[in-house]
Order: structure tokens, then C-alpha cells, then sequence
């Protein structure tokens, strides 16, 4: 064995033998191979090799003894994983099959994984000895090996049948320089029986006695370099590292997606910006205590539960909570503390006090109804905190959708922000299912799977930008700058000094914007002005919305409304568990 041919035979012996193991040795069940194995074989296996042009004409003479079966089938492997992203390919082609004596002459290929499986078959059941000659072209088998032209091929065997025989010669119609062979499996190191070069040293002469089923008879020859006009052949593997590799395809679109973004972020500034501007421009205006002779009002009389769903654009949990507080300030409910000490545990009565209501906004009416509805449709008078919890989150519902309604019936919005929202997240996610759907079925078959890749991250950034969608008018702009002024009014915490108001309108006063201190989250520091007006105030031990129990008084209003707050929004959002 020369060492040339000894460096070829250096195979990846595990991962060709896995390879091996992929397919069955024939398309036969595992019962008829062993029944066709003990009562047929290949007698003889002939083969002659002519190699030039880049081409290897196989002529391969086969000598099949016959039990019952009208053909036999005869495998090669034509693909070897040799890396990750890369294959290297044997290519058959012009398949032909002959017999002069009557044998099956109809010859198939089929290909799947490493393997090609030939079939040889005839038109009726054959006993007895018949000889096939199965021809074909055969590229991709000769190497480059440094200074020498190699040829490697299991040119006999491949049966799933016993070879008696199997013979071959190479013929390159120039000098050989060296010959090898092997027999058994694909990768086996161990030598064949015999193997030599005529006196010509034109032609490799091989032979091996006895294969069992599934084993070859592997030829080497090496050329002088460039003479045989054969070079490897190679495909790219299709796995997951070349599914998402960067080509002209996948960069385009990546460009596309970074266009895509970027025409979204531009959107956004349009829509999003617009609010900046007008906000900017007209902050300071509502940077001011609204406060006009004896009449307090809100900025541009804006209620706590439209302020709210202004600022963030959601009608949250807590715009219908300050509301609720807004409700009983304006004298439509009357929100009663009970006595821990007695009950056991803190809860609150809300009770409803006869007052028309012509003045509520929709959404407040919706809200009032809903407080004060039996879980039967009957009305009551009064309802403990505590009973909504798990039986309201169903309105609740109702009361945020009037909310966003209103906001569009005040002109603040073009279209409703959740709906807007809604459809901006449909679209995304639908536009994300589709990346995926069509990245699996890239991944798998081409190498395109990156741009796939790119359709996903486009609609979860559709999905996600569509939350800032939603865009206010010039209108809905202008109230909110005012409303950031009114916010850092709250913030401050201060009341009008002086002798200019009296305790009960100091009062009155934190009592009226008390509602969009729970909005904007500053409860407990506003809520902190009304102990010295309460000290200011006789008898002002509770206000006229607020009811403490005994020994309680406006001291201790601080903890009660920012616990009240939280209890409430935490009742109303309560969903019943099944």
C-alpha cells in the first residue's frame, strides 16, 4: 500500500459508518433479505473502470444465481457529510442495464440521504444464473492528492446478497503510479485479497474472494496530476449554519428590514412628535394654580378619569378608582371607613346619595350604575368595597370602553387609542406568525431562513411599536400640556397661603383636585395639605365625602385614601375564579 493511497483511505470512519446505517441495504423487509441472502448470490461481480475527461465509464458484469425474484438492487454511496456546511457528492448518470441470456434489464435510481439504491429488474420471477451488465458515468470520484490525480470507488459489492467473486480494473490509458483496495464495509481499512499493476503499469487490477451482504470491494488508483480531467464534487449541506447564512437574499432583506424600521420610527416621530411639539410649546400655560376667586376648577374642566386616560392613552385600573373618589367629591356617593376595631378587617361602604345626574359624563354614569347594581340587576343603596371584589371585573370592562369612547367624543383622539393599539398588535403578531412559519420552511430547504429571520423581527417590532400608535389631535395636545402643568401643581402639594381662603374652602379645594392626585399618583402628599385645614376647620373631623370611624379624623385621611385607593383597584379589577 503506498502512502498516498494510505493518506486517502484516512476517512471519517464513524461518521460514514452512521451514514451507512441510515437506509436499508435494499428496499426488501429485513425477512425476504435474509431469505434472498440464503438462497441467492452474486457468483461473479466484473468490473471495469475507464477513466478520462473528467469522466468514469463503469461497465460492471454481474453473474446473479436467481431463487423466485425478478431483479436484485445494488446501493452506492454517492454522499459524504464531510462538514457541517459541506457535502461531497458522487454523481451516477446513464444508467443502463443488459443481459445477453435473458436476465432483468430495467435499471431504477432512487437517492435518499447517502445512499443511492439501483434496482435492476425484469418483466417475470427468474431462477437459475443470469447475467445483468449495469453501466454507468460516474463523477466525483477522483481527488486531487497533492502531486497525483486519486481515484476512490466501491466498484463491487453493495449487495445485500453474498458476492462469491468481485474483480475490477482501472484503465486511465496512462501510467498508474500507485494501486490499493479494501474490502468490507464503507471506510473498512483491511485490505482485499489481491491487487496489482500489469506489466504496463496502464491498468489497476483488483480482486477480493467472498463479501458478505452489504460489504465492497474499494479500488485506489493515482494518476499523475491533471491527467484524469476528474475533480471532487461538492454540495453545500443544508442544516441550520447554512439555512441562516448572510447571501444576497438574506442581506436584501435586512436592508428592507432596517428600512422598514426606520419608515416606522419616522412614522412614530410624526405622530408621536406632533404630541412633543404642541406639549412643549404650551406646558408652561398650565403651570399655575387653578384657582379663581371662590370657584375651583380642574384645567379646561377635564375630568380625573379623562386626564388619565389622556396621559398614558389606557383607560387603567386606576383612572375608573380616582373616578370613584371624583364621584363621591361631587357628591354622588358617600365612601364610609368602617371601624376595624369592630369589623375585624378594613373595608369601606360606598352609599349612594340622591343627586341628579344629568351632569355625569357616559362612562361616569355606566360606572355609578354598575357600583350600585345587584349581581340580580336590582338596585341598591349601598355596596361594601369588599363584595365587588371577583363580580366587577365584567363591567369594569364597560366602564374602560366608555372611556375611550369619550376621549374621541372630546376631540382628544381621531380614533380610539386601544383600538388602535389592537390592530397594530394584530398585525404585528400575524406578520410574526408568518416569519416563523416561513423561516421553518426556509430553514429546511433553502438558505434563505435569515430573511425569514428578518419578517419576524419586523412584525415583533410592528407588535411592540404599535403601543406608542395611538396619536392624539392638537386639541387632545393642548389639554394634555395643560394637564402636565396642573400635575406639577398637585406634585408641589401646596395650598393658597394666607387669609385668602378659608379653612372649609381649603378644604373644598383639596377635597375637588383630591381625584386627579390619585391619577397622577401623588396621593399621600396631597393628601397630606388637608391636616392643618382640618385643624383650621371646627368640628372637621371627616369631610363631607368621607366618613371616618369614631376617634378617627383628618390626620390620619392620608393613610386611609392611599389605602382605599389601593383596595379599590385592586376589588373592582378582581376576576371570580372558576
Amino acid at each position: 500500500m503506498s502512502a498516498l493511497a494510505a493518506l486517502r483511505r484516512v476517512r471519517p470512519v464513524m461518521a460514514v459508518a452512521a451514514a451507512a446505517a441510515l437506509l436499508p441495504l435494499t428496499m426488501a423487509t429485513p425477512a425476504d433479505a435474509a431469505r434472498r441472502a440464503a438462497t441467492e448470490r452474486v457468483l461473479t461481480d466484473r468490473v471495469v473502470l475507464t477513466v478520462g475527461n473528467g469522466v468514469t465509464h463503469v461497465k460492471e458484469t454481474i453473474v446473479y444465481e436467481f431463487a423466485g425474484h425478478d431483479g436484485f438492487a445494488r446501493e452506492f454511496v454517492t454522499r459524504e457529510h464531510e462538514s457541517a456546511t459541506r457535502d461531497r457528492v458522487y454523481r451516477l448518470s446513464n444508467l443502463r442495464a443488459s443481459s445477453p441470456d435473458g436476465g432483468p434489464t430495467r435499471a431504477t435510481a432512487t437517492s435518499e440521504g447517502t445512499r443511492t439504491t439501483v434496482e435492476v429488474s425484469g418483466a417475470k420471477e427468474l431462477t437459475g444464473r443470469h447475467t445483468v451488465v449495469l453501466e454507468y458515468d460516474l463523477r466525483g470520484a477522483v481527488t486531487r492528492m497533492g502531486a497525483a490525480d486519486e481515484l476512490w470507488w466501491p466498484v463491487a459489492g453493495g449487495f445485500d446478497v453474498p458476492v462469491e467473486t468481485a474483480s475490477a480494473t482501472v484503465d486511465g490509458g496512462t501510467m498508474i503510479r500507485n494501486v490499493n483496495c479494501f474490502a468490507g464495509p464503507i471506510g473498512s481499512t483491511v485490505g482485499c485479497t489481491q491487487f496489482y499493476m500489469n506489466h504496463a503499469h496502464t491498468q489497476g487490477i483488483y480482486s477480493q474472494e467472498k463479501l458478505l451482504p452489504g460489504e465492497y470491494l474499494t479500488v485506489v488508483a493515482g494518476f499523475p496530476a491533471g491527467t484524469t480531467g476528474g475533480h471532487p464534487l461538492y454540495e453545500r449541506r443544508q442544516t441550520v449554519a447554512t439555512a441562516f447564512s448572510v447571501n444576497a437574499v438574506t442581506g436584501s432583506a435586512l436592508i428592507g428590514l432596517l428600512v422598514l424600521l426606520g419608515g416606522g420610527v419616522a412614522a412614530l416621530y410624526m405622530l408621536r412628535g406632533r404630541d412633543a411639539r404642541v406639549v412643549g410649546r404650551r406646558a408652561a400655560e398650565g403651570d399655575h394654580a387653578p384657582v379663581a376667586g371662590a370657584e375651583f376648577e380642574p384645567p379646561d374642566g377635564v375630568r380625573p378619569g379623562q386626564i388619565g386616560t389622556l396621559v398614558d392613552e389606557q383607560a387603567d385600573v386606576i383612572d375608573v378608582t380616582a373616578t370613584i373618589v371624583d364621584l363621591a367629591v361631587r357628591g354622588y356617593l358617600l365612601i364610609e371607613e368602617e371601624d376595624r376595631a369592630v369589623t375585624g378587617r378594613l373595608d369601606w361602604t360606598l352609599r349612594r346619595l340622591e343627586r341628579p345626574m344629568v351632569d355625569l359624563l357616559p362612562y361616569e354614569r355606566i360606572l355609578l350604575d354598575a357600583l350600585l347594581t345587584a349581581p340580580d340587576g336590582t338596585a341598591r343603596d349601598a355596596v361594601k368595597l369588599s363584595e365587588l371584589g371577583g363580580t366587577f371585573a365584567t363591567k369594569l370592562a364597560q366602564v374602560r370602553s366608555a372611556m375611550y369612547a369619550d376621549v374621541v367624543r372630546q376631540g382628544w383622539f381621531a380614533r380610539r387609542p386601544d383600538t388602535v393599539r389592537s390592530r397594530w398588535t394584530i398585525a404585528g403578531l400575524a406578520l410574526t406568525v408568518l416569519g416563523i412559519a416561513g423561516t421553518v420552511g426556509l430553514a429546511l430547504t433553502t438558505e434563505w431562513a435569515l430573511a425569514g429571520l428578518a419578517v419576524i423581527i419586523a412584525g415583533a417590532a410592528l407588535a411592540y411599536g404599535g403601543q406608542y400608535m395611538p396619536a392624539k389631535t392638537a386639541r387632545g395636545s393642548t389639554v394634555l400640556a395643560h394637564t402636565i402643568g396642573f400635575r406639577a401643581y398637585l406634585e408641589r402639594g401646596e395650598l393658597p397661603e394666607g387669609g385668602s381662603l378659608a379653612s372649609p374652602q381649603r378644604i373644598a379645594l383639596f377635597s375637588r383636585f383630591l381625584p386627579y392626585a390619585v391619577v397622577f399618583d401623588v396621593v399621600e402628599r396631597w393628601a397630606g395639605t388637608v391636616e392643618d385645614a382640618g385643624e383650621r376647620a371646627e368640628g372637621a373631623d371627616n369631610l363631607y365625602w368621607y366618613e371616618g370611624p369614631a376617634e378617627w379624623d383628618l390626620s390620619k385621611f392620608a393613610e386611609s385614601m392611599r389605602t382605599f385607593t389601593l383596595a379599590t383597584s385592586g376589588s373592582i379589577s378582581q376576576s371570580r375564579g372558576l
